[in-house]
């Protein structure tokens, strides 16, 4: 059934619930029974100081972590409508079968040497099988979707690519999949103001861009950019010591005055001075 691009409520369907999740590395409790449901078409960023846990809960949803205590469900696309599917529970070939309808760009883009198509085509090659032939096109559309020109950057070398550059790349890879829930490690990290804004921009239009599904896109964004938070205006899930201390959005986080909030809401001065008003 086709979907708004971007929309999401309380009666869309489940993409990802986490329940009680409890991590330790060693005597180190990184998390501590973390509940948390993101439904289809959200906007979602994790925010927090570092060493609150916010990376390695990101790990845990994307299956790279199994947890001491608790579970990852995660919807599944190959087969809509059946029951939230346990990662923990998955073999690799259903997690193969999951992974196809996701995306992860990560904080330093992970590009590998090789052309920029070299980059855009591994999943499509390595995933679904497809030939350099079917892939050209949809590198083409990925490309143009993140405001490059297919004619000027595809055979580009990695390390002829700014910083900027690289990092649109890297949504070009993960748009190339039509995922249906992209997952974003930092994706502002090392970045100048100008270009920052740039990728704040990126993300909210790939968000909201239609799947060829017709299905709501979901995306997760980890991050410490309060610059994204006050121009993406997300729903916003803070974390402290490894527990969430606020679920909500984008506008409440703004207004609370929990003293584990006020530190990142004081570096919004636009918004500080609205709180004022």
């Amino acid at each position: 059934m086709d979907e708004t691009p971007g929309t999401s409520g309380a009666g869309a369907p489940v993409e990802i619930r986490v329940q009680g999740l409890w991590k330790s590395f060693g005597d180190n409790e990184v998390l501590r029974g973390i509940d948390l449901t993101i439904r289809r078409g959200e906007l979602v960023a994790i925010v927090g100081p570092s060493g609150c846990g916010k990376t390695v809960l990101l790990k845990h949803l994307m299956g790279h972590l199994t947890p001491d205590r608790g579970s990852v469900l995660i919807a599944d696309h190959e087969r809509p409508g059946s029951p939230l599917l346990n990662l923990e529970d998955l073999p690799e070939e259903p997690m193969d079968e999951i992974r196809v309808h996701w995306a992860i760009v990560f904080q330093r883009n992970a590009l590998f040497g090789g052309t920029v198509f070299d980059n855009l085509a591994l999943w499509p090659r390595e995933i679904k099988r497809l030939s350099d032939e079917q892939i050209k096109p949809l590198a083409e559309k990925a490309l143009r979707d993140v405001g490059m020109d297919p004619t000027k950057v595809m055979k580009l070398k990695r390390e002829d690519l700014s910083g900027g550059m690289a990092k649109r790349v890297a949504v070009a890879r993960a748009l190339v999949m039509d995922p249906l829930l992209i997952l974003y490690d930092e994706p502002t990290s090392g970045l100048d103001p100008v270009t920052a804004s740039q990728i704040h921009e990126l993300i909210e239009r790939t968000h909201l861009s239609a799947t060829v599904q017709g299905i709501a896109r979901t995306s997760l964004i980890v991050t410490h950019d309060t610059e994204l938070l006050r121009r993406l205006r997300p729903r916003v899930v803070m974390m402290g010591e490894g527990r969430i201390c606020f679920d909500g959005p984008f506008e409440a986080f703004v207004r609370s005055d929990d003293p584990h909030i006020e530190p990142y809401v004081r570096q919004m001065p636009l918004l500080h001075d609205r709180r004022h008003e």
